[in-house]
């Protein structure tokens, strides 16, 4: 059973409907005796890094991440839930986020040329890392295919862990991973089949 993270922020239907889709039972929760009891954790989240890592924090639910994280079960970041896996973000401030991977959430418009508009919004192409194997989060996919985008921050720092980037401007970190830890910055359950089978490989992990 996938569980997704409950913690106030993120698009649950979209991502519970989606993982229906693929014939995957999913739990929306943030009870942590049924996160625990998961084999799987899909951590998503929209808005302001700084809210949402209080919020994972004030319900206990960040102990509870990291805890299941470091046993070796798998879990994948959307988005915000993505950004919320590195050690800090500079959006409006600085904040602490999980730790788990390496890596510093910064503003893309620093990034890109000045007629690039911000927030990036909308379907690009994914590149992966050349001399690399494609991530088994990936598999069945090919350079340029198209994933949905909406965001305004992006993981820096992170090559090392890097899986998946995209061109808006700039070469802009789209995936992370290491061990049992991914992260993607796009929103698999908008990007159509392609998501899919994202969601799906996550779930054959």
């Amino acid at each position: 059973m996938v569980a997704i993270v409950d913690y106030g922020v993120g698009n649950l239907f979209s991502l519970r409907s989606s993982l229906a889709a693929i014939g995957e039972e999913a739990l929306v929760t943030g009870d942590p005796s049924r996160l625990r009891a998961a084999d799987r954790l899909i951590l998503p989240g929209v808005g302001a890094f700084g809210d949402a890592a209080a919020r994972l924090r004030q319900s206990g639910l960040d102990q509870v991440l990291l805890e299941e994280a470091q046993s070796g079960k798998p879990l994948l970041g959307i988005c915000l839930g993505m950004q919320l896996l590195l050690q800090r973000s500079f959006e409006y401030g600085t904040h602490q986020g999980l730790g788990l991977i390496t890596g510093s959430v910064t503003p893309i418009a620093p990034a890109i040329p000045p007629s690039y508009k911000v927030p990036h919004i909308g379907w690009n192409a994914l590149n992966f890392p050349p001399r690399r194997s494609l991530h088994p989060l990936f598999r069945g996919l090919h350079p340029g295919d198209c994933v949905y985008f909406v965001h305004s921050y992006y993981a820096a720092g992170c090559e090392s862990d890097t899986v998946a980037t995209t061109e808006y401007g700039a070469e802009l970190t789209a995936a992370i991973a290491r061990d049992n830890i991914c992260g993607v910055q796009f929103h698999p359950e908008k990007s159509g089949d392609l998501g899919l089978t994202i969601l799906r490989n996550f779930c054959e992990l």
